[in-house]
């Protein structure tokens, strides 16, 4: 693990990290992505840098605040980079991620969620606090691969589950109120749905709300 420390950071406000948000680079390869990412004229940054071949970089120190997510919303708050931990997978965004990677992605992942207590329901996509704004880190990423080891959620919907109001459930979950979000919800949850809202859409949502229920 190496250290290619980025200007790009400032004071948390306060606040303590509670969420995890995974992205993708959109680059062509992690030393363009490093570049860019320690550029003080490009104001943006992430605390980890994960390449193809699982060679993690940290940029910027865990304690301090990134400038990784943007506008955007979750849970009903805004100033996400002030509470979270920015993880940036090296992909053009076109691609698989390969096993190496999301390897040392679930390392990564262990760590950071010991390290500051953070549940796998606060580990969340680019695209989950920005819908229609952002779409990283996409389709071919596996969040169900990362919620069978604890380390996510992910859910797959059941005839017998409840069919609840979905505004209310994605609210619930943490969906800004925004029309994308649907959209944004299906990337991780169902990439192949398209269209209105359907059941199984419904369903998945009452599964996971489930699941984070006490």
């Amino acid at each position: 693990m190496t250290a290619f420390p980025s200007p790009n950071h400032g004071d948390r406000r306060g606040q303590v990290p509670s969420l995890i948000v995974i992205h993708y680079t959109g680059m062509a390869d992690s030393p363009s992505a490093r570049a860019r990412l320690c550029d003080a004229a490009a104001e943006v940054s992430a605390h980890w840098l994960v390449d193809t071949d699982g060679a993690t970089e940290q940029l910027v120190c865990e304690t301090r605040r990134a400038w990784h997510a943007g506008a955007g919303r979750w849970q009903g708050l805004d100033d996400v980079n002030s509470r979270s931990i920015g993880i940036e997978l090296a992909n053009p965004g076109d691609r698989p991620y390969p096993a190496p990677q999301m390897a040392a992605l679930r390392r990564l992942l262990r760590d950071i969620m010991n390290r500051w207590s953070i549940g796998p329901a606060a580990v969340i996509g680019h695209s989950d606090l920005a819908p229609g704004r952002k779409i990283d880190p996409g389709p071919r990423f596996d969040w169900e691969a990362l919620a069978a080891e604890g380390l996510a959620t992910f859910a797959r919907p059941a005839p017998t589950d409840p069919d609840p109001v979905l505004a209310e459930g994605l609210s619930a979950l943490g969906y800004p109120d925004v029309p994308a979000r649907l959209n944004a919800f299906r990337l991780r949850h169902r990439p192949w749905a398209a269209g209105p809202e359907t059941a199984d859409d419904r369903r998945t949502v009452a599964r996971l709300l489930g699941a984070a229920a006490p």
